[in-house]
């Protein structure tokens, strides 16, 4: 009979877990109440208190599925409908594992009481609990847990918890925001990585609350969320019990203190204009051409002639340089296609401007085993005004499934898993794009490379003036994925310090200033994102004798992820190797 009121208890929490989760999926685009991600890590943790690990990690796992079920939903709308359910469940199940990560971790360093609770309060608990109907069981001392996190009740952990004194209170706080950094920074590595909708990002129309990514890169919003977001629940779960809403009060004293400097900081920063002297005038074509179009050989003629008109009314702003999202082109835009080509330069040599490109690349293989075997690349490229073709850029971090097979090479079955005939290969190096006659260096990004802080970074150097990002996110129809995508991106051009500009298939085109500001979003007289046109936009350039050295964040990457992971890994190892000395 316990034992089925215990897994009666789990299942209900378990069920709202999976609310918690959606709660903090709605607070992301396109439903976007940011003000949500303050309450789920704190709510999350007040599910899985008073449980054991496994439980913990149970109820952690219930609410990263119903946060990714939900604001990964996009996924069903690849125009494979078998592929894309089996992608969205397979995604949201893996990602999963590192909210239920991040709940064990929480629950392995809860606070060893050694101070007895004052019997006040063990009163008040019990009389609360038996006013339920509910027994008191026995429990282990107050001021000794069984084992680390595992109370033998609710009660008893409810008693742990309000035996603890606020400096313990606090460093657990700041261990629980920790550990959710050490799980973004796997996130964002781990099986190639996808740090997608990073909790910090929900926050990135709080302008000032952001500019502390140019000094500890998007984990640092993160880690204010978390830090207060667990800071609130335990005051509030402390005022409960103890009927004293005094109690809290040190309890959220120094996480606000530190959101409030953070925030002044901000405002600061935001506050310091920088005189403009230049720009660079750029015409971005959205061609919004769906994906099973890009996919059908006898719709190629048609979607080029598509983007060539689109192109002309662009030329027609006289702008310094044409830009075209990711895989615009059909086909490979060099030597394999030399009629593509020349319909290209001959777009760019009357109108004498630069152009950028997204395109396929091909190069032949040094060991051919097959006579005419090459090496194929998602790439883009950059055309001066004289029609030459001047520098090319590979995609470094390719999609998993998307635009390779793992292990492909060594099982070539897996690729008839597939819709594609072969496997992108990955480039190696970032390729600066120098424009001599206006003064500028850009840097390349294609698809969601822009999501990762420190491949972007690696991108930039002392004298670049602004981000590309060339991208086609059609594969998910008009749907919240371009939002997302897009306010993941908004980080990367603060923490670099850069404008970014964005160019995509069918959104979000538009170009973010170097404090996170979103401008051009929409085409003129419209709120819409999703639709084909083109947009004239005008990029502020400092001169190169006043610009600045580049943010904190990028000169020194990511040291406060880093300096997080490394505190949650010697915690762990402090708590595994404990008993051996005890």
């Amino acid at each position: 009979m316990k034992q089925r009121a215990r897994r009666s208890g789990l299942l209900t929490r378990c069920a709202l877990a999976l609310g918690v989760g959606i709660l903090q999926a709605a607070a992301f685009p396109n439903i976007g109440i940011d003000w949500l991600a303050w309450l789920a890590p704190g709510l999350l943790m007040a599910l899985w208190l008073g449980q054991t690990g496994s439980s913990a990690f149970r109820i952690g796992y219930c609410a990263g599925l119903g946060h990714y079920f939900v604001s990964l939903y996009w996924l069903l709308l690849i125009p494979l409908p078998a592929k894309a359910v089996a992608a969205w469940i397979a995604v949201s199940a893996v990602l999963a594992l590192y909210t239920a990560s991040w709940s064990w971790l929480c629950w392995r360093t809860f606070p060893r009481v050694q101070a007895r609770a004052k019997p006040d309060d063990t009163v008040r608990i019990e009389r609360r609990v038996r006013a339920r109907g509910l027994q008191v069981r026995s429990a282990a001392p107050v001021g000794r847990v069984p084992s680390p996190g595992v109370p033998e009740s609710e009660v008893s952990a409810f008693k742990t918890l309000l035996a603890t004194n606020c400096r313990q209170r606090t460093a657990w706080g700041l261990i629980c925001a920790c550990s959710w950094v050490a799980i973004e920074m796997s996130i964002a590595r781990i099986l190639t990585g996808f740090p997608w909708n990073l909790l910090g990002a929900s926050q990135y129309r709080r302008l000032a609350l952001i500019q502390i990514a140019s000094v500890t890169g998007v984990y640092g919003v993160s880690f204010l969320i978390v830090w207060l977001s667990v800071s609130l629940a335990v005051a509030m779960i402390r005022a409960w019990r103890l009927r004293a809403l005094i109690t809290g009060v040190f309890d959220l004293a120094l996480p606000t203190t530190a959101l409030l400097v953070v925030v002044g900081l901000g405002l600061h920063r935001l506050s310091q204009s920088e005189p403009m002297e230049r720009e660079l005038k750029l015409a971005l074509v959205q061609p919004n051409i769906p994906q099973r179009v890009i996919w059908d050989d006898r719709e190629k003629s048609n979607r080029f002639q598509k983007l060539l008109a689109l192109s002309q009314q662009a030329a027609a702003t006289r702008p310094d340089m044409l830009v075209w999202p990711e895989a615009a082109l059909p086909g490979v835009l060099t030597r394999f296609s030399l009629q593509t080509y020349e319909a290209v330069t001959n777009l760019v040599v009357p109108n004498h401007f630069w152009m950028v490109m997204g395109a396929d690349d091909a190069e032949s293989k040094q060991t051919q085993d097959v006579a005419g075997d090459a090496d194929f690349f998602n790439s883009a490229f950059l055309i001066d005004p004289s029609g030459q073709l001047v520098a090319r850029y590979h995609k470094r971090h390719l999609v998993m499934l998307g635009e390779y097979m793992p292990l492909a090479n060594w099982f070539p079955f897996l690729n008839h898993l597939w819709s594609r005939k072969g496997s992108f290969t990955p480039g190696r190096d970032p390729t600066p794009f120098v424009l001599p006659n206006l003064g500028a260096k850009m840097s390349v990004l294609i698809c969601f490379e822009d999501v990762f802080p420190q491949l972007v970074r690696s991108s930039v150097s002392e004298d670049t003036d602004v981000l590309v990002n060339l991208t086609n996110d059609g594969w998910f129809g008009e749907s919240a994925a371009q939002w997302q995508h897009a306010v993941s991106a908004l980080f990367r051009a603060v923490e670099n310090g850069l404008p970014l500009v964005r160019c995509t298939n069918n959104g979000l085109t538009c170009w973010i200033d170097d404090r996170g500001r979103l401008h051009d979003v929409y085409f003129p007289g419209t709120q819409d994102i999703y639709g084909a046109g083109v947009k004239l936009v005008r990029i502020p350039l400092r001169t190169h004798e006043e610009k600045p050295s580049l943010p904190f964040y990028h000169r020194h990457g990511d040291w406060f992820g880093w300096t997080c992971v490394g505190i949650i890994v010697g915690l762990l190892l402090k708590k595994l190797l404990r008993p051996r000395f005890e």
